[in-house]
């Protein structure tokens, strides 16, 4: 694993990683201009740019400037909002233009080339029913084909979405106004936009995700259906289902035989202090005790490994988010580690994230668990935001792993 200088401090691919997907970064203008063509780099947000390390290690790459002007429309924040939190995201680090290569830099000091992934007109098509793949779905990475709002959160519309996520602000502000809430994306775009991804991209896996919902027949009429239509394209990769947790475990059963590869019911907090405030609608509505049954069940009847949650990795002191992750190995349950993006929407009125040695002791923490218990995250290559696979890969001695 590669090192690079920050400042007076050395770090590490993963630990890196972590720095860049939670400060972001300035992406000059000549870049876009340079790479644009020949690279997956563009300057909407929606499209999910990321930056390759030298090593292989995929980071988002989140241009700051770009990403305030896309929050200010969506979110509708008045100017002082703007500039207070503009204040707290400015980043030290840039993309520019070095000897006719991408060069990533820190302040004014030079850390490394980068690289993006091969180019692809994804992001401009649309299904043959007309709806847009940008908006509805992320390539991330190489591996990764990712739907990340299915069908809309229940729990946002009902004033307890999860503080961090943008989607949920999203559902929350049009129930306050009145407005209809977004019709649940058709099985079959789903299997077009995927098809699509795995024939003319390198992506060979796909995540599923939709909001929280109170009923999870309700939910289960989506799953089944993209299942299902999910079941006809040809994928050399995982299927990874993001659920709320049913009360009936029959409906994990089959999810399992249509095609899932792991589950997940994912907890985000431990601290249950911070997760009653950042997460309200997953402990008041389906609780931390039933997320914990179903992740249990899951392992104990499908297997180690086939259950995850996942955690947001800067939300809560590192004591409590070992004692949930140490928890959940112990069971045979991945925990996996989403970095904070506090550019996505501010938590707890801040959008400061942690310092390198939060994410170094948190990466060592991770480290230890998966090898101790035997555990193995999904994917080759890894996420864009994840940082669990990165993790496996290059401290847990599984280096071999080719992308």
């Amino acid at each position: 694993m590669n090192t690079y200088k920050i400042g007076n401090q050395t770090v590490d691919s993963v630990e890196l990683k972590c720095l860049l997907v939670s400060r972001g970064v300035k992406c000059d203008k000549t870049v876009y201009r340079r790479f644009g063509g020949e690279y997956r780099l563009n300057v909407n947000p929606l499209t999910c740019n990321c930056l390759i390390l030298p090593d292989g290690t995929i980071c988002q790459m989140t241009d700051v400037g770009f990403h305030l002007q896309y929050l200010n429309g969506a979110l509708s924040w008045d100017n002082l909002k703007l500039l207070r939190y503009a204040s707290e995201l400015g980043t030290p680090f840039s993309v520019k233009l070095a000897d006719g290569k991408a060069a990533l830099f820190y302040e004014k000091e030079f850390v490394d080339f980068v690289t993006f992934p091969p180019y692809t007109d994804f992001y401009k098509r649309r299904t043959s029913g007309g709806l847009p793949f940008a908006g509805n779905a992320v390539l991330q990475g190489l591996d990764w084909v990712a739907f990340q709002c299915l069908w809309h959160c229940e729990f946002a519309a009902a004033g307890k979405p999860c503080e961090f996520c943008f989607s949920g602000a999203e559902f929350e502000a049009n129930a306050k106004r009145g407005k209809a809430q977004p019709q649940a994306v058709s099985a079959s775009d789903v299997a077009e936009i995927t098809r699509c991804a795995f024939e003319q991209t390198s992506a060979s896996s796909i995540q599923i995700t939709g909001g929280s919902t109170f009923d999870g027949e309700t939910e289960s009429r989506h799953i089944r259906a993209y299942l299902r239509a999910l079941a006809d394209v040809p994928r050399s990769g995982e299927l990874l289902l993001y659920i709320t947790p049913p009360s009936d475990t029959s409906l994990i059963d089959e999810y399992f035989a249509l095609g899932a590869s792991r589950i997940a019911c994912s907890l985000e907090v431990w601290d249950a202090e911070t997760a009653r405030k950042v997460t309200p609608g997953k402990m008041d509505f389906t609780t931390r005790e039933r997320h914990l049954r179903q992740l249990e069940y899951i392992a104990g009847r499908h297997g180690a490994g086939k259950a995850f949650s996942n955690f947001i990795i800067g939300l809560e002191p590192l004591e409590t988010l070992k004692q949930g992750a140490s928890y959940l190995a112990e069971r045979g349950i991945i925990p996996t580690a989403s970095v904070w993006m506090p550019m996505g929407r501010p938590v707890r009125g801040s959008m400061k994230a942690p310092g390198v040695d939060f994410y170094r002791a948190a990466k060592e923490m991770f480290a230890e668990l998966y090898s101790r218990h035997k555990l193995d995250p999904a994917g080759a290559c890894g996420l864009n935001v994840c940082v669990e696979r990165d993790i496996f890969t290059r401290c847990c001695g599984a280096a071999d792993t080719e992308c």
